[in-house]
């Protein structure tokens, strides 16, 4: 039966399993969209307010589901505001890929309207934002092209691809069917190596684990536990990753990222054996690359990762295994291990430090944010979702909030490893429509507003977030920053903010500001119970500029070493 080919492209990610696209409309790819009208039925077409949302959206949902998130957005602009998307989903390893619908056929390499090369642009490379950029002139090879960019997304180090999509091939008539489903391809770990890494634990007396990185299932989650418990080896998640290993087990150590407990940082350091588990060890999970040195670390290494071109490229591994984290993962829990280990007390220790880097220091102002987050402890179910963008405000949860995680069968944690402001909201109204669970961001006053036009796609779409948005009139990293090396010379990170919970009730949430702690727990409870999303205002008081010390606290060391 002969069909346009916008048509087809929709039977084709039907056929792939997609429930949700992300997308703003454009002009482009008039046809596909008149595919998602006929097939309403089976796919959701989700209308974004800005294409650097739907692309955020669409990574959060590859997150969630371990499948390529899909996002539609046309030439040109639409898709210079989606890279973002693109890159936050290639430094996360997530599977996404992206659809431009792009300029008419003849009308090619003129500088037609809103023309662009996006295979430079995207362009694949060591530091590039795509794992692959296909533009697709022949209507019949649309199943082709659109299986083999879900196969590139999931398989290896999952990552994004680029199809481009020229609107007079979708508007042609062409007889072809859809392919069927894709399924990312394991890669297993080879039993010498496996061997090797057994005789290498044998040897240790301070080993320490470190798991992260994409591609991790809950049956891999809870096959990393066992493994761990087998040979009660302490686990660190990697920074953003904090959902990879339970937070409340025994073996648990902590996060490995910014704002680390430094006796975590210093344990790392002191380990005679690192067994990084998914992660690619990049600037925040290394601490800027000191808690292992490249190229060659001061501690053993055995680096397992999903993608071959990762291993040995930054850190030359004593041991590297080319596998997938679900077969990493089921491979290392049938590895014997002896009656009695070395480092027991080693183990009992890490998770002691963990437990004490819970209690807070004393800050000043009458917001206490580790109350606060003690409250969406208690409150919020264990599957809820997590998501925040990139800011100091990020790190209350990061340290006070505990994950049972990926093991319990859910994925908790959606969160930038990239560090793009602006990802937490469309993130979490991405988990509330595609999932129905309980979805929570915490935002800062700066980052709110890169994203907050997509409270209009939450109410618009039936979607439903909790945003705790904290207040305090700047961009707080920034001048964090700014007082450490240019101390009392601000500039360009002052904030002038509208009222952001009549900005919210203007959208259709419920928005309301707390300026003391005790009104948070009430307003918590009020919002989990509303049928509509809610944003809580909080005024912190800039001085609480991180988990540890102030700002002026800050300046002051600053000035004493000049």
């Amino acid at each position: 039966m002969s069909q346009i080919a916008g048509h087809l492209l929709v039977e084709c990610l039907i056929a792939q399993g997609v429930t949700h696209v992300f997308g703003v409309p454009g002009e482009s790819y008039l046809a596909a969209l008149d595919g998602f009208h006929a097939h309403s039925d089976r796919i959701r077409f989700v209308i974004n307010r800005q294409e650097g949302g739907a692309a955020f959206m669409a990574e959060a949902h590859g997150k969630l589901t371990g499948r390529p998130g899909v996002c539609f957005v046309t030439r040109g602009p639409g898709a210079t505001n989606a890279s973002i998307g693109v890159h936050t989903a290639f430094q996360d390893s997530t599977p996404m890929v992206l659809f431009v619908g792009d300029v008419a056929s003849d009308q090619r390499d003129r500088e037609a309207f809103q023309e662009v090369d996006y295979g430079a642009f995207f362009g694949p490379s060591t530091r590039g934002m795509a794992k692959r950029v296909e533009r697709i002139d022949d209507p019949a090879r649309l199943p082709e092209y659109v299986a083999r960019a879900f196969a590139t997304a999931m398989n290896g180090r999952p990552g994004p691809v680029v199809l481009v999509l020229p609107e007079d091939m979708l508007t042609r008539t062409v007889q072809a069917s859809a392919l069927p489903r894709v399924e990312a391809v394991e890669a297993w770990s080879d039993p010498g190596s496996l061997r090797q890494l057994r005789e290498m634990l044998l040897q240790s007396r301070q080993p320490f684990v470190i798991a992260g990185g994409g591609g991790w299932t809950p049956q891999a989650a809870q096959a990393l536990q066992r493994f761990a418990e087998n040979w009660k080896l302490p686990v660190g998640n990697a920074f953003r990753f904090q959902d990879t290993f339970d937070n409340f087990h025994p073996l648990y150590a902590g996060d490995v990222g910014i704002g680390l407990n430094p006796r975590l940082a210093a344990r790392i350091k002191d380990s005679d054996l690192i067994l990084a588990i998914g992660p690619r060890l990049g600037e925040m999970t290394t601490s800027g690359y000191t808690l292992l040195t490249p190229p060659q670390a001061r501690q053993k290494l055995v680096h397992i990762h999903a993608s071959a071109e990762e291993l040995n490229r930054v850190y030359q591994a004593d041991l590297a295994i080319n596998a997938t984290m679900n077969a990493a993962a089921r491979s290392l829990e049938v590895l014997t291990a002896p009656p009695t280990l070395p480092w027991e007390a080693w183990t009992e220790s890490a998770h002691a430090d963990y437990e004490a880097n819970l209690v807070p220091q004393a800050l000043p102002g009458e917001i206490d944010m580790p109350a606060i987050v003690a409250a969406l402890q208690k409150h919020l179910p264990a599957d809820a979702v997590l998501t925040n963008g990139a800011g100091n405000f990020a790190s209350w949860i990061h340290r006070f909030f505990r994950h049972h995680g990926l093991a319990k069968g859910f994925k908790t944690q959606l969160a930038p490893t990239v560090g793009a402001m602006g990802y937490g909201v469309p993130a979490g109204i991405a988990a509330s429509i595609a999932t129905g669970r309980t979805a929570f961001t915490i935002a800062g006053d700066g980052d709110f507003l890169m994203n907050g036009q997509e409270l209009a796609t939450a109410v618009q779409h039936g979607g439903k977030s909790i945003i705790v948005l904290l207040n305090n009139g700047m961009y707080g990293t920034i001048r964090m920053h700014q007082e450490r090396e240019y101390p009392n010379h601000v500039s360009g990170s002052q904030l002038s903010n509208p009222d952001f919970a009549a900005l919210a009730r203007a959208y259709g949430y419920e928005g309301v500001r707390i300026s003391r702690t005790a009104e948070f727990e009430p307003e918590l409870v009020a919002a989990l119970a509303r049928a509509n999303g809610t944003l809580i205002e909080v005024m912190l008081d800039p001085e609480v500029i991180t988990t540890r010390g102030t700002l002026s606290g800050i300046t002051q060391a600053a000035l004493q070493k000049k």
